[in-house]
């Protein structure tokens, strides 16, 4: 799904990525561990371009996005993101901030198959009936859409038994809650992969279970996680492989089990005695 292939990034003078390359397959589940400062964010964050990358390439679906003539908004769609402080819209209730980002693009769908539609009819007066332009089918409306992302993002709430704070606001939620709103909202635009920075390091130690818990049974039913975290065991128990990143560079890339029990470098063992 995701082919990153010596990725760069460069902050002036400081080389924050140094030549990262790996795979990541559908329904793969990847921890990525190391010290602060080591560039872990920073990698997630160019791996959905949200900082651009100075070199290398990361071919998500087929597609390098890391090139500059592409269009990054729309591969997003299909790549969720959790962000350590939640990034809720605190202006809009719960259920707002879900129906968001689906309402917005399939109405831009929506107009743009109007506006080509409309293009289409005018060119097709001066065509022939063999060469005039198919139109693009049209089998809805923005109330429709409203209707349809509404009703998903009260079943998205349900799952996390929030469904009674569908019209409050943000700021009378909990950390915990905050971040499952966060983690569905991403769900809202069925993403291919969902990627998650430091989900639970803003949380107060007895909110973290009940996000990892939500974050297990994603795991379970096989949806593509990129998890950049500091809980140790939750990265022993989900995780098929551990990415562990250290000055810019994976240092070890292997399954859990492999890596808790026997790390091959000495940075790799230093860093585990300090953090099991």
């Amino acid at each position: 799904m995701i082919d990153v292939i010596n990725l760069e990034k460069h902050f002036g003078a400081k080389n924050v990525l140094d030549g990262i390359s790996t795979k990541i397959n559908k329904g793969d589940i990847v921890c990525i561990i190391g010290p602060s400062g080591s560039g872990k964010s920073t990698f997630l964050r160019c791996l959905n371009c949200m900082e651009d990358p100075t070199g290398g390439q990361i071919i998500f679906n087929g597609v390098d996005i890391a090139d500059f003539s592409v269009d990054i908004n729309i591969h997003r769609r299909k790549m969720g993101m959790v962000f350590q402080h939640f990034n809720l819209f605190n202006n809009k209730t719960v259920i707002e901030n879900i129906m968001l980002a689906p309402v917005f693009v399939q109405c831009q769908e929506l107009r743009q198959a109007k506006a080509k539609n409309a293009i289409n009819t005018v060119l097709n007066i001066f065509k022939s009936a063999d060469k005039k332009k198919v139109m693009i089918p049209i089998t809805t409306n923005k109330t429709q859409i409203k209707a349809t992302a509404k009703e998903n993002a009260m079943n998205l709430l349900k799952r996390i038994g929030l469904e009674e704070k569908a019209d409050v606001y943000p700021s009378t939620l909990s950390g915990g809650q905050k971040q499952r709103v966060a983690i569905v909202r991403s769900l809202a635009m069925n993403p291919d992969v969902i990627l998650f920075d430091e989900p639970t390091s803003a949380l107060d130690p007895e909110m973290v279970g009940e996000v990892l818990d939500l974050m297990k049974s994603l795991a379970d039913e096989g949806l593509t996680m990129i998890i950049v975290t500091h809980e140790m065991g939750f990265a022993k128990e989900v995780a098929n492989r551990i990415l562990f990143i250290d000055e810019g560079k994976i240092m070890e890339e292997a399954s859990p089990e492999e890596f808790f029990a026997n790390p091959k470098s000495d940075r790799a063992r230093e860093f585990l005695s300090k953090v099991l």
